[in-house]
Formats: C-alpha cells, sequence, structure tokens
C-alpha cells in the first residue's frame, strides 16, 4: 500500500473497496462523535492528551474536575504539577501527563494568546502534539478533514489490509490515498469506535462484524 504522500498510484479496485466499507460503517453507525467530553476546542485537546494508554471514559471522569479549577489554558498554564497529578492520577502516567498538559497550556498563551490554533502546522508546534491529536482536532472542532490514527485505526486498518504499516504517519497517509477527502474524519472516527467496540484486539467480534463480507484478515473468527 502506498502513502498518501509516495506519489505511487492507489489501484482503483483498492479506493472502491475502502469507501464500500466507509458506506456500510456509515449505515451501522450514523453519527460518528468524538466520545471525548468537551466543550471547547482548548478542553478537547487536553483532553485527547489524558487520552493517551486511557479509556475515554475514565478520561470523562476526571475532566469535569479539571475544568472547573482550571477552566483555561491561562489557568493550566500556572497549574502546580502536583495539584494537576492529583486530580488526573486515575488516567496512568499522571506525572508525565500532568506535564504535558501544563506544556501545552503554556505554548497555547505564548504562542497563540491563549486560543486553539486550527492548522495542522501550528497545533503540531505546540508541546507534546502529534498529528493523531492535531487531526482530533481539525476534525471534531474545526470541520478540516484529518484522519486519526490511534491503536485501534491501526489495528482495523492493518486487519482490513488498507494499509501493511504499522507507522501511524504512514497509515495516514495510506488511508488519504483511498478515502475521499470528505471521509477524512468521518470514516478515521468510524474505524476508531468499529476497533474500540466490534474489532477487538483479543477477542474481536467478527460474527456481528457489519463489514465481514470485505476483510479478508487471516484472523477472522466467524463465532464470536
Amino acid at each position: 500500500m502506498s502513502a498518501g504522500k509516495s506519489g505511487t498510484s492507489v489501484k482503483p479496485d483498492a479506493k472502491a473497496r475502502a469507501c464500500r466499507i466507509i458506506a456500510t460503517l456509515k449505515r451501522a453507525l450514523p453519527e460518528a462523535i468524538v466520545e471525548l467530553q468537551h466543550r471547547t476546542p482548548f478542553e478537547l485537546l487536553v483532553a485527547t492528551i489524558l487520552s493517551a494508554q486511557c479509556t475515554d471514559e475514565r478520561v470523562n471522569s476526571v475532566t469535569p474536575a479539571l475544568f472547573a479549577k482550571y477552566p483555561g489554558p491561562q489557568h493550566l498554564a500556572k497549574a502546580n504539577p502536583a495539584d494537576v497529578e492529583a486530580i488526573i492520577r486515575s488516567t496512568g502516567f499522571f506525572r508525565s501527563k500532568a506535564k504535558s498538559v501544563i506544556h501545552c497550556s503554556q505554548g497555547l498563551v505564548e504562542l497563540f494568546n491563549g486560543k486553539v490554533p486550527d492548522t495542522m502546522e501550528e497545533l503540531t508546534s505546540l508541546p507534546g502534539i502529534g498529528r493523531k491529536t492535531a487531526n482530533v482536532i481539525l476534525g471534531a472542532c474545526f470541520q478540516k478533514p484529518g484522519i486519526i490514527v490511534d491503536t485501534h485505526v491501526k489495528r482495523v486498518a492493518n486487519r482490513l489490509h488498507l494499509t501493511t504499516s504499522h507507522d501511524p504517519t504512514t497509515i495516514e497517509y495510506d488511508l488519504q490515498a483511498l478515502l475521499p477527502q470528505q471521509d477524512w474524519t468521518g470514516g478515521s472516527q468510524r474505524f476508531l469506535l468499529h476497533g474500540r467496540y466490534v474489532c477487538l484486539a483479543r477477542k474481536p467480534k467478527c460474527g456481528s462484524c457489519v463489514i465481514s463480507a470485505d476483510c479478508d484478515w487471516d484472523g477472522k473468527l466467524m463465532k464470536s
């Protein structure tokens, strides 16, 4: 599978298959929304940082208290790390995450006057922000097409043979080459949700998978 920036052509039948998969997932998941609760781009940015190696449900259980104490980047930028750690402890890796959200908030204040930017280049210039987080923000908050590649999307895309890579950026470009731009955000979010609830890592629910007909993964289980 070629990366989106490689210039290598993608076979038409591969594009047709990818679009068919997305169309099926659209029918199964008409509304593919980000499950991290947020009211502003800043809140989603912080929540996405906290979601690393943690469930969205767990993140959603701590962010109300976090944002009640630190409602904006100007407040979180000046936070005592120990105070932030105490609030987010249950999300795991709480010391490094506290540093990350504080440093990111400081970057927002120093570079963008406290406003979350709306371009990939500006978002990834913030401390600790990579392409995955940037694409979450671009799609959910600014309606700009972006392909999210997390552990679920990586697994689903590989099992469907839409990529042969395990590098998130390469997978992003591979999917860009296969999907129409208007399906980048919703399509990758549907892959994410499909991986989270159906195409599980250890015990995939292949028997109830709506895209099973388009899946020729070697490990497919027809009884699940």
